[in-house]
């Protein structure tokens, strides 16, 4: 097979006035025509930092590039100046970048931002450019493309705008196709779209691709060779099937480990039954409705049911837009409920007063979503977890507070000297066990788990697993586990309520959920979890065309955002 591109010896180092951080060292690797290449790898091992050193995207006043070559159909581009990238970027080479919001100007129409695409790289006509931009826009799977032309990013879903992305990244037929984690902020059937509609036009346009992420299942489903990277070195290399079936390096295998799978058994850590307690967590016809301003209203959560007992992991499943997070705040209070009622203890929380609302919050505590934007940047450690010990008045003391604050975090496995510390000098597992400290600081008796892992690598996802269920042992907790990962919820959760359109529309326990779902929204969903096997996933794709299966659930949905809150008090 001949090369598209060969990367010889590259090495990124970035330089400021207090340090140099060597990013990528002597990395190599080639990509043939028509072959996809999966890059793999933890936060930090240079995966994306490679691809925007090819692109020469890194900024030049800090970023140092040194490379043998960068061979790009025989040119070595490494040499080329910005103008001559310029005539690179776009026409031969494209990129599709991890946050799509990010990537498109807010204050522009969609159809206008792909229009300049075309026009700038294949000289098209105003006209020429905005039907190549229809037809393109039909052909990602987006619906009614003359009518989205026109609308902004804001007015599209996740799924739909990363579809645009795509659009704009392939409406000038680029020979290589750069996917930075095209999926990594997607719902799991919006993913297994995206990846099969990639798959379908790297066929119909005859392109190469290059597929940077650190989930294994889409690396099987996708991926003819692999590339493993490690602190900004290239460990391993080899065909797809090799790396699963007989890893070479211990990263590797490491990696391949921690990966749960939806088609393995769920591992028992003890046999729980709660059909004999009393519910500690009931929610009867919970409704909540959003206003809008032109009129109208959006249901985000209507009228659901549910009970956890002492000790147990509810799972609480769905898609972006589904009402789970909506749900987690109204039982924390920090929305009203338009209907309905949440018992906790056997009492109606709408009922409380102030002093009641604040011992409850001492009772239900949350983990956010997002560790880095949930601690405070300003604060140290110390101070992050002993400000509910503050607000609650749980320590007389100074030196009271310090030996509990470092209680908490030797309990998460953290050392006693990181109260000392400020965020930003902790990794994203690291700052999520600082989180998962502060919410266990008030002793509480169930924990709202929203998205704790959709921000972390997989081996760090099976880290703070291990750590909240070694809790839930230690300190009988209970837990809301909220989530879209239905791999991860099936090996962490007794039992699983799926969400969608507001509605809970299927409850069974882990291993039934799984073995035989009721609604054909569940078994959608199901179906479109990759599996870390590459046979396995060839076969799924044989038998599951997903991409003819759309259903339309991404139309007018709310966007969920996290709420903007440092600390529960």
């Amino acid at each position: 097979m001949q090369d598209i591109l060969a990367v010889k010896n590259l090495s990124v180092t970035f330089h400021s006035e207090q340090q140099v951080v060597s990013s990528v060292q002597r990395v190599s690797f080639s990509v043939g025509k028509g072959e996809t290449l999966g890059i793999v790898g933890e936060s930090g091992s240079g995966k994306s930092v490679t691809a925007k050193a090819i692109m020469q995207l890194l900024p030049e006043h800090t970023a140092r590039i040194e490379a043998d070559a960068i061979n790009y159909q025989s040119q070595d581009i490494s040499t080329f100046s910005n103008k001559g990238m310029q005539q690179i970027r776009g026409q031969e080479i494209s990129m599709i970048f991890q946050d799509p919001m990010s990537s498109f100007n807010p204050t522009m129409k969609i159809g206008q931002q792909i229009d300049e695409m075309s026009i700038k790289h294949r000289n098209l006509s105003p006209q020429d450019a905005r039907k190549e931009t229809i037809e393109m826009l039909d052909l990602v799977g987006i619906g009614e493309p003359q009518h989205r032309y026109h609308q902004y990013p804001h007015e599209f879903s996740g799924g739909m705008l990363q579809r645009a992305m795509i659009a704009m990244a392939l409406v000038c037929r680029p020979k290589l196709l750069i996917a930075d984690e095209p999926t990594t902020a997607l719902d799991v059937r919006i993913q297994a779209q995206i990846l099969q509609l990639m798959k379908k036009l790297q066929e119909t346009m005859d392109m190469s691709i290059i597929l940077i992420t650190h989930d294994f299942g889409v690396v099987a489903g996708m991926c003819d060779r692999v590339v493993v990277m490690k602190d900004g070195k290239t460990v391993e290399q080899n065909d797809t099937e090799s790396i699963f079936q007989r890893p070479a390096h211990p990263y590797t295998k490491r990696l391949l480990n921690a990966l749960p799978r939806i088609d393995q058994e769920k591992k028992h850590l003890a046999h729980k039954t709660f059909t004999k307690t009393e519910p500690l967590m009931t929610v009867q016809q919970l409704r909540k409705i959003f206003p809008l301003k032109l009129g109208g209203s959006v249901h985000a959560v209507d009228q659901i049911d549910f009970q956890i007992h002492p000790g147990e992991t509810l799972g609480l499943v769905g898609e972006s837009g589904s009402g789970k997070s909506t749900t987690g705040r109204l039982i924390l209070q920090l929305q009203q409920e338009t209907a309905g009622e949440i018992i906790f203890q056997g009492m109606g929380i709408h009922r409380f007063k102030r002093k009641e609302l604040k011992q409850l919050r001492r009772d239900v505590q949350i983990i956010f979503q997002d560790p880095h934007s949930s601690l405070n940047p300003r604060l140290k450690v110390l101070d992050i977890i002993g400000q509910p010990l503050d607000i609650h008045k749980l320590c007389r003391t100074k030196q009271e507070r310090r030996a509990r604050v470092e209680e908490l975090l030797e309990l998460v496995g953290l050392e006693k000297e990181h109260a000392s510390r400020y965020p930003h000098e902790f990794s994203g597992g690291q700052q999520q066990r600082i989180g998962i400290a502060r919410a266990l600081a008030v002793n509480p008796k169930f924990i709202v788990c929203d998205e704790p892992l959709s921000a972390l690598d997989v081996s760090i996802q099976a880290q703070i697993v291990d750590l909240l269920q070694d809790l839930q042992q230690k300190l009988g907790l209970t837990y809301l586990f909220i989530a879209h990962d239905l791999a991860m919820v099936k090996h962490i959760c007794d039992r699983i309520a799926v969400m969608y359109s507001g509605k809970i529309i299927e409850v069974a326990e882990s291993e039934e959920l799984y073995r035989n779902p009721m609604h054909p929204y569940t078994k959608s969903l199901l179906e479109a979890v990759p599996i870390p096997d590459p046979m396995l996933e060839a076969k799924k794709l044989k038998e599951h065309n997903i991409v003819s299966q759309v259903y339309h659930f991404e139309e007018n949905r709310l966007e969920e955002k996290s709420p903007d809150h440092w600390v529960l008090v």
